[in-house]
């Protein structure tokens, strides 16, 4: 079996109580069984404080906040879990955070989440590379065609090699990289995925953006704030690196669906929207992941938007790409 990494996933270090933005702010955790029930064993005081604050929503087993923030977090930005019982004694979920792992079978790729400070720091600011790649015993046989996954790896190291085109602009790349999509969408199921019914004008098209991630859900009045103040900018490498760690996340997603130019759409939608809102672009994409990717239900609505949206129209992002 392969593994692939990004060539920065194991500089990662989590920054504890340096971090700007902890990830034990906002969210509501998600705890696996098995933690849970060590947790509901637990003696002492920090195990009668964690049955206290253990709940079952949905059917999912939570912490829950307390001020918008986990239980378990103390006011020197550390986790009392860990620093009590140590590293292995923390859920699934802040084990693995902010890393990535997508696993297809007889092949997995680890990756990290652009919503941790530290990682989107690493994503931004590092110079691309291929991923690093090793052969490990194991695997299994994939559940994917492979014909169709062949066409996606081989035309994502296309994607990449565009992206990072030295002769492209920033904007360039991106507008022939969305080109290029709709050509692999064709490939990939014999036509071109259904396009919004109209698209917008050019001078409204950011405009109706805007407003469509003002109408999904927000968890932050820091993003809510920064969608009411824009302050467009250039384009920067840091737009080109995001771009690249979208394309490393998402493009192979599509074997689930071939729904590879809803993706692409996605992608370059959150491009411009990032370099729309200005101001820093590392603080802005972690803030964007925080509240787009790691919300399924913005992601399923930003994909249907692919097909329904005006500002998703393929006319309406070249429009403001080459505007």
């Amino acid at each position: 079996m392969r593994i692939e990494k990004t060539d920065y996933f194991d500089q990662f270090s989590c920054l504890a109580d340096r971090c700007p933005d902890s990830c034990c702010h906002e969210w509501i955790l998600q705890v696996d069984e098995e933690t849970a029930r060590f947790y509901r064993r637990l003696p002492g005081p920090l195990g009668e404080r964690l049955r206290e604050v253990l709940q079952e929503e949905d059917g999912d087993i939570i912490l829950s906040p307390v001020d918008g923030k986990c239980p378990m977090w103390r006011p020197d930005g550390l986790c009392r879990i860990q620093a009590e019982l140590g590293h292995d004694a923390l859920c699934q979920t802040c084990r693995q955070f902010p890393r990535l792992t997508h696993d297809y079978g007889d092949f997995v790729e680890y990756g990290l989440e652009l919503s941790c400070p530290e990682a989107a720091r690493l994503i931004l600011t590092t110079p691309s590379a291929p991923l690093v790649s090793r052969e490990v015993p194991g695997g299994e046989e994939p559940a994917y065609d492979r014909q169709d996954m062949a066409l996606l790896q081989s035309t994502r190291d296309k994607a990449l090699s565009l992206l990072d085109d030295p002769a492209r602009t920033v904007a360039q790349a991106l507008s022939d990289l969305l080109r290029f999509a709709g050509q692999v969408q064709w490939d990939l199921t014999g036509g071109s995925l259904p396009e919004p019914e109209k698209c917008c004008p050019i001078d409204e098209g950011m405009a109706a953006m805007v407003d469509f991630f003002n109408g999904l859900e927000i968890l932050t009045d820091r993003w809510r704030r920064l969608l009411s103040h824009p302050a467009p900018g250039p384009w920067r490498e840091e737009h080109r690196r995001l771009a690249r760690y979208l394309i490393q996340r998402y493009w192979l997603q599509a074997i689930s669906d071939l729904e590879l130019l809803a993706r692409v759409k996605f992608l370059v939608a959150a491009c411009l929207l990032l370099r729309h809102l200005g101001s820093d672009v590392i603080a802005a994409a972690q803030l964007f992941s925080k509240e787009i990717e790691n919300d399924a239900d913005n992601i399923d609505a930003i994909l249907d938007a692919a097909y329904t949206h005006p500002a998703f129209h393929t006319s309406t992002l070249l429009g403001l790409l080459e505007a």
